[in-house]
This record gives structure tokens, sequence and C-alpha cells, in this order.
């Protein structure tokens, strides 16, 4: 075991400042979170529940999710990459775009969804571009 101890402090040396900070889910979630804001304050309620990941350029990731008719729903995405491009889109169980508003900004996209029934609808993710080759994002939402 001794033998192993240079080695293993190399690593944890190595380990806490050789390199540049990463980004996390944590820092895409915060993001998300500050999009939410001014929908709040027009009385959404942000859910607890966020989905995250990250993402090569070009690739989407399909999230299958359950809406209630007679709700509204905002679905915010966020990411901490200054120069990522991201979006979500809301379809229904029959592949038709089921959102009614949807933007994009920097470090932000978001959908707005109120369904005509009950039912699984899929929130689409996408990094449509980013400097990096993977981009962390994470995606969030609110009803009322």
């Amino acid at each position: 075991m001794k033998r192993f101890a240079p080695l293993v402090l190399v690593l944890l040396l190595l380990s806490l400042g050789a390199g540049p900070a990463r980004a996390t889910i944590d820092d895409a979630l915060s993001f998300a979170l500050e999009a939410a804001d001014p929908y709040v304050k027009e009385g959404f309620t942000v859910r607890e529940d966020y989905w995250g990941g990250d993402l090569p350029v070009k690739t989407t990731k399909a999230i299958v999710h359950q809406l209630f008719k007679g709700n509204e729903y905002w679905f915010w995405m966020g990411t901490d990459q200054k120069g990522a491009k991201i979006s979500v889109h809301v379809y229904d169980s029959a592949g038709n775009l089921a959102e009614s508003e949807a933007w994009q900004k920097p470090h932000f996209a978001a959908a707005r969804v109120v369904p005509k029934k009950t039912g699984s609808y899929y929130l689409i993710v996408e990094v449509e571009k980013s400097p990096d080759e993977r981009t962390y994002w994470s995606l969030a939402y609110g009803f009322k």
C-alpha cells in the first residue's frame, strides 16, 4: 500500500486544479430556472422534477411526459455553455407539434403547451450548435 501513496497523492493534486472548471447539469439547471423566473411571477408553479444530461451537437433526446388537459405548461431548457444554441419542442402522441409558443436566447430555450387532451407528450431537446464536443443541458417545467 505504501508504494501507491505517492501515485495517489499525484492524482489527487492533479484533480484539484490541473484543468479548467467543467460545466455540470446543476449549472445548466440554474440557467433553466433563471428562464422560468418571469413565468413564476405570472403564476406558474415550477415542479421539482427536471431532466438533464449532455449531448453532442445535432443530437436530439426524447423525453416522454404526461400532460393534462386544462393546464398550461412551460418547459425551460438551459445550458451554461456561452456559445451553444439549444432548443426544446413538444409533440403529441401522434407526432404533431403541440407547442403554441417557443423561443431561443443565449443559454436558454423554452416552449409553451396548452394540451388539447390528457396524454403522453414528447419533449424533444437538442443542442443545435456548441463549441464543445458535448454540452450539458437541463430541462425544468412549470404549470398553471
